[in-house]
């Protein structure tokens, strides 16, 4: 599908206390396929920097999916007025690495942008993502409001909703949620941190969570996932507040299967994947694979102790 970019394409359309975190290096089964680039990397280190370096290397490189010209939006969780250590938002140092590497792959440009549950102007800053994406060459904004527009999003639950302009006028989306308890969905990661490109009244999809994450999964379809699972907040998500309730992870992941990242997500923090029913609902429509036996996987160690 060379030339036909997401933005044609997109144009023509909880776990308490006591959580055990697994801990790898992953071995892949007799299933897994090991010709070509993985499907998913796992990535551990004690260096965020680092290890989503090493993460993008293994999974094939950054040019594998940023093209010379592309305008990318790098879309992390930073909605929660949080400081890093308390493991609400995404890592900052994976975020300006990833905004790096995108420049050092010729993107035009790189956007930053969420639709975030407090006061963007607090969370943008307490996060650390701002300044870290900004000093990586990132462009970092504030979501107008004026810019929604209900499109037609065509789920099984979201027929119409309103969605950032901005979102679909990109090239190539990068998805890099932060893995973290939820007390509404148990967990949050890549398809729940897509309703940061929403707007409308965003608790109603709670009313039918999974098989509207589902839908959204399915509407934006992102190029790549990057999961931050260097800090994780193991209870009193999604906004946390205590470093208590916070483990060190180590990890980054990376990968191109949607599902199959959720699933992964889902074993690192020590529940099975089929306890989480937007991660079947996905794979019973397409849109990836939940048997992680059946995707090719990589590990790779940093040389930093982690």
């Amino acid at each position: 599908m060379s030339g036909f970019t997401r933005r044609d394409f997109l144009r023509l359309a909880m776990v308490g206390a006591g959580v055990t975190l697994t801990t790898w290096p992953w071995r892949p089964t007799a299933g897994a396929q090991e010709s070509g680039p993985p499907a998913l990397v796992i990535a551990r280190g004690s260096s965020p920097a680092q290890t989503t370096e090493m993460a993008l290397e293994a999974l094939g490189g950054i040019d594998r999916f940023i093209s010379r010209g592309d305008v990318v939006l790098i879309k992390p969780n930073m909605a929660w007025d949080r400081t890093p250590e308390l493991a609400a938002n995404t890592n900052p140092e994976l975020v300006a690495t990833l905004v790096r590497s995108c420049l050092g792959a010729g993107a035009k440009e790189v956007k930053i942008f969420d639709n975030t549950c407090e006061d963007a102007r607090r969370t943008y800053v307490r996060s650390g993502v701002m300044e870290a994406a900004k000093k990586a060459g990132g462009k970092v904004a504030y979501m107008d409001e004026r810019r929604f527009r209900e499109m037609e999003i065509k789920g099984e639950v979201l027929q119409k909703w309103e969605v950032y302009q901005e979102a679909l006028e990109v090239d190539k989306m990068i998805n890099v949620p932060i893995l973290k308890h939820h007390s509404l969905a148990r967990l949050t990661m890549g398809m729940k941190n897509l309703m940061g490109l929403i707007g409308g009244s965003r608790a109603r999809l709670h009313w039918d969570l999974d098989p509207a994450l589902v839908d959204l999964a399915a509407f934006f379809k992102p190029t790549l996932v990057v999961l931050d699972a260097v800090r994780i907040l193991t209870r009193s998500g999604p906004q946390g507040g205590s470093v208590r309730y916070v483990k060190r992870g180590n990890t980054v992941a990376a990968g191109i299967d949607q599902v199959a990242i959720e699933a992964l997500g889902a074993q690192l923090f020590g529940v099975s994947p089929e306890e989480m029913d937007h991660i079947k609902l996905a794979h019973e429509r397409g849109l990836g694979q939940m048997d992680l036996a059946k995707v090719s996987v990589k590990e790779v160690k940093t040389d930093s102790p982690g």
